[in-house]
């Protein structure tokens, strides 16, 4: 059972904190309600809330994927949750698998995977391997703050340039500066591409919105370090919240390019599940002189619905208005000379590294 009412979780434990409830999630039988007694007398104000990271120790770390609208059919996630906290992340309602909350647990409820560098090594030794990108990022951000400590992250990159196998990375975190020397040499190799998340330019919406990841301008260093190294960089203008950030894809986009990125695509904003509830709460916290607005807009775009997962539109969005958004955007990128598409990674290069004791071989 969790703590699941906005209204009486003290303010001074939200703070850093995107999500205002701990909803249960939806296998959930129970909720647990804070009540005033009137009873708490001079006690003092309970903490802000902790990051706790526990350790899982899974068989494989390789994620397949079938998704006929994403670009790439494995990934690995060296962790659960995510201390970023993005109150939008699409990933929350994967935290009810675990019979946590999508709300303040995702934040604060981590698991890492400190096995994942010699698991996914085992994986791509097998003789039935064959290599395609993997990428990094695609549910929870592989360079969150204990990332620095942990190095997960690292240790998986170092096994893929030991192999020569291609990879990809989507993070909001400029953590990923610290890992510029391997993907600078194997993107100068053809195998490695990084994308940098940039939601808007707007500090204080980002604080809001992003509580834990670094500012804008933080980020637009990250892509010209990740660039300077030789790492292809892409912007991803995501999520574009409409009524919200919709109006900035043109200003990130040129920043952007001025940063180096030589790619970009977008986003619009996906509410699934229990995501839908968490963002209209937040919003009505933080914007509320806009929130009818931006869900009219959602909504919009969504078919009439909070969200509308239907292969092939729920990342565009439907309707007149996501058609004016991608019309903007292909206008943008003309005019920043930016492209949607990057070259495609190379596999040929991929090779298992000769154990100790293997024979080697002649030629």
């Amino acid at each position: 059972m969790t703590d699941s009412d906005p209204a009486n979780l003290p303010h001074a434990r939200l703070r850093a904190r995107a999500a205002r409830s701990n909803r249960p999630g939806r296998y959930e039988g129970y909720a647990r309600e804070s009540v005033d007694d009137g009873w708490a007398g001079d006690e003092e104000p309970p903490p802000p809330l902790r990051t706790e990271v526990r350790e899982e120790r899974p068989r494989s770390v390789l994620t397949r994927n079938r998704s006929p609208d994403v670009g790439f059919d494995r990934s690995v996630n060296p962790y659960r949750g995510c201390e970023h906290g993005c109150i939008y992340c699409f990933a929350r309602p994967t935290h009810a698998y675990l019979g946590l909350s999508p709300g303040l647990d995702f934040e604060t409820k981590l698991i890492a995977k400190p096995d994942a560098p010699e698991i996914l090594r085992r994986e791509i030794s097998k003789p039935s391997y064959r290599p395609e990108p993997v990428a990094f990022g695609t549910n929870t951000d592989p360079y969150m703050p204990i990332e620095r400590e942990r190095r997960i992250t690292r240790g998986c990159l170092e096994v893929l340039q030991e192999f020569r196998h291609p990879l990809t990375v989507v993070t909001k975190g400029t953590l990923v500066e610290r890992d510029a020397d391997i993907l600078g040499e194997m993107g100068q190799a053809g195998l490695a591409q990084a994308a940098v998340s940039v939601t808007t330019l707007d500090a204080g919406l980002a604080r809001a919105m992003e509580p834990r990841v670094p500012s804008p301008a933080r980020r637009l260093r990250a892509i010209e370090r990740l660039a300077r190294a030789g790492c292809p960089v892409r912007v991803s203008v995501s999520p574009i919240v409409p009524g919200l950030t919709d109006h900035e894809i043109e200003a990130i986009l040129q920043a952007a390019r001025d940063a180096g990125a030589a790619y970009a695509t977008m986003i619009v904003l996906r509410l699934p599940l229990e995501v839908a509830d968490l963002f209209q709460e937040w919003l009505a916290h933080a914007r509320p002189d806009r929130a009818a607005r931006v869900m009219a807009r959602v909504r919009e775009v969504q078919g009439g619905a909070d969200y509308d997962a239907t292969w092939g539109t729920r990342m565009t969005g439907q309707g007149t208005y996501a058609e004016l958004l991608q019309q903007r955007f292909t206008l943008a990128l003309k005019r920043t000379g930016l492209s949607r598409e990057a070259p495609k990674l190379r596999t040929d290069l991929f090779r298992v590294p000769p154990k100790a004791g293997d024979q080697l071989a002649l030629f």
